[in-house]
């Protein structure tokens, strides 16, 4: 872990949502976050994408069972750092984020990501923060045609705009507590996170009309949509295609392991 005395925490999501995982599943295992990848289980992957970049001082892993998830044995030298901790989750990840970052010995600012984030690296996760700028929230993105570009056509689920179709990368930085704001809105949405139509309905008709019918660039549209909330919100468009996927399915794991394979 570098000893720069950076300012970020990051928070590292590798809980079980309900019902069974169908990656987990397929390995013969309860956590997927301990499912494997080109050799490396997903969590570590992860962990040391972390440790290595300068400007994150500490991690928080967060999981129903993340002390468990730390006592596996590939995990012990994130299990012996002291400035990687296990906390334990609540009911929903938007409140269990909440509630890390209004807890003092956390707090702000904030870096969010996933155990499945498997493509994350140090030079991404700087060039993340580096341009999260004034926002108090910022959402890492990642372009359709950079995407197919780096790893062909994919299935992903697309946000389309005036400017393209774009997907989540699971990196999100918490600036300021106007994020508290956003997390309050997830948390009773949170179900909705796949369907476009859903969410784009919770911000009221006109905000809803103007991105079914693309009328919003999304710098524009996710500006807008923070205004309602009382937040400042923005993009960042990542450059690396490959971060668009993350393991959510067992042909994830698939196109992951074939992208890391040949990274070597």
């Amino acid at each position: 872990m570098n000893d720069t005395s950076p300012g970020w925490t990051a928070l590292v999501l590798a809980g079980q949502r309900p019902g069974v995982d169908p990656v987990a599943a397929q390995f013969g295992l309860e956590a997927k976050a301990l499912v494997p990848v080109a050799g490396e289980l997903m969590l570590n992957r992860v962990l040391m994408a972390l440790a290595d970049t300068p400007r994150i001082g500490r991690i928080v892993v967060l999981a129903q069972n993340a002390e468990a998830l730390l006592a596996h044995p590939d995990l012990a030298w994130a299990a012996a750092d002291p400035q990687i901790t296990p906390r334990a989750s609540g009911r929903s990840i938007s409140g269990s984020v909440l509630a890390a970052v209004k807890d003092p010995a956390i707090g702000l600012p904030v870096l969010v990501t996933t155990a499945d984030n498997v493509m994350l690296t140090p030079a991404t996760v700087s060039d993340f923060l580096a341009a999260t700028g004034s926002a108090d929230v910022s959402v890492a993105m990642v372009e359709k045609s950079r995407l197919e570009a780096a790893v062909g056509r994919n299935r992903r689920t697309w946000l389309r705009f005036r400017d393209g179709a774009f997907t989540g990368a699971n990196l999100f930085a918490l600036s300021a507590p106007a994020a508290n704001n956003v997390l309050r809105f997830w948390e009773r949405v949170e179900q909705d996170r796949k369907s476009v139509l859903r969410l784009a309905a919770r911000f009221g008709p006109a905000l809803m009309v103007k991105m079914l019918l693309r009328r919003m660039g999304v710098h524009e549209a996710l500006a807008a949509a923070g205004a309602k909330l009382g937040a400042h919100v923005a993009p960042v468009l990542l450059s690396d295609g490959r971060m668009g996927v993350d393991v959510d399915k067992p042909e994830d794991h698939a196109l992951a392991e074939r992208l890391l394979g040949a990274q070597g």
